[in-house]
């Protein structure tokens, strides 16, 4: 295979159950150079920057599931929301119990006021955020491209009913027990790969992609070669061409990138 590509998502995948990434990974990078290495995650950019600095401007970062795409610091690809849509959105969540609503722009991550488990949760994905007193004014000053719910007590799944005519041009995604996100219809991390694939001229058959859960599904379908992980959710694995023979806490990225 000659792989130019290589996206993967971070919790599940390429992150262990700690939340920490493999002890080979950045030397691999560093020994790549050749092949472009897009770490493809629902977190902001801004988490991601602080978890790979000392190999930022090595990697391209598609960040808020697609909505954000970054390379040495720099927006290079969006799909901001109509703020109309994100306003409806915030209605919405205000109604759902268990819910609370995260507006993620370009700028910044916005929450009202949290309690200690929303802090704790948040802060995890979002190392740039601002407690903001009505998310409405935030929506008037940056470029939303994600709205994630968090939701107490993993009630994300059963929650997904509620979301079901969220509006014509946005989609919901279940990107975990406690998360949902909702976004643009053509936001994805799969429509980022190929953004990145078109600016660098990759073909398909030369993209890989790893990921676990239902917000990879565009991502894998985006790159020939597409690893569900042996952890990864049901659907995902059916829909992939290849599954891990290892999880995500027994290094399974790194034994697949380390036989390329």
């Amino acid at each position: 295979m000659n792989i130019k590509l290589v996206a993967l998502d971070m919790d599940g995948t390429l992150l262990n159950s700690k939340k920490e990434k493999p002890a080979e990974f950045i030397p691999w990078v560093e020994k790549h150079p050749e092949i472009k290495v897009v770490i493809a995650s629902g977190r902001q950019y801004y988490t991601l920057e602080k978890d790979f600095m000392e190999i930022r401007d090595k990697l391209t970062f598609i960040a808020e599931n697609g909505g954000l795409v970054f390379e040495k610091g720099e927006v290079i690809f969006k799909d901001e929301m109509d703020k109309q849509d994100v306003l409806n959105c915030i209605d919405l969540i205000e109604k759902v119990p268990y819910a609370t609503a995260v507006v993620c722009g370009a700028k910044s991550a916005y929450v009202t006021e949290p309690d200690e488990e929303i802090r704790y949760n948040v802060e995890m994905y979002y190392e740039r955020k601002t407690i903001v007193k009505d998310l409405r004014e935030a929506v008037k000053n940056d470029a939303i491209v994600k709205v994630a719910v968090y939701f107490k007590k993993e009630k994300a799944e059963e929650s997904m009913k509620y979301f079901e005519n969220v509006g014509k041009n946005l989609s919901t995604v279940l990107s975990g027990a406690s998360w949902i996100d909702i976004a643009n219809k053509t936001e994805g991390k799969g429509n980022a790969v190929k953004a990145i694939c078109e600016k660098y001229s990759i073909a398909r058959e030369e993209a890989m992609a790893f990921g676990d859960y239902l917000n990879d599904m565009s991502l894998l379908e985006s790159c020939g070669e597409s690893y569900c992980m042996k952890n990864g959710h049901p659907t995902l694995k059916s829909l992939a061409k290849y599954v891990t023979e290892k999880t995500n806490d027994e290094n399974g990225v790194m034994e697949v990138l380390k036989n390329l």
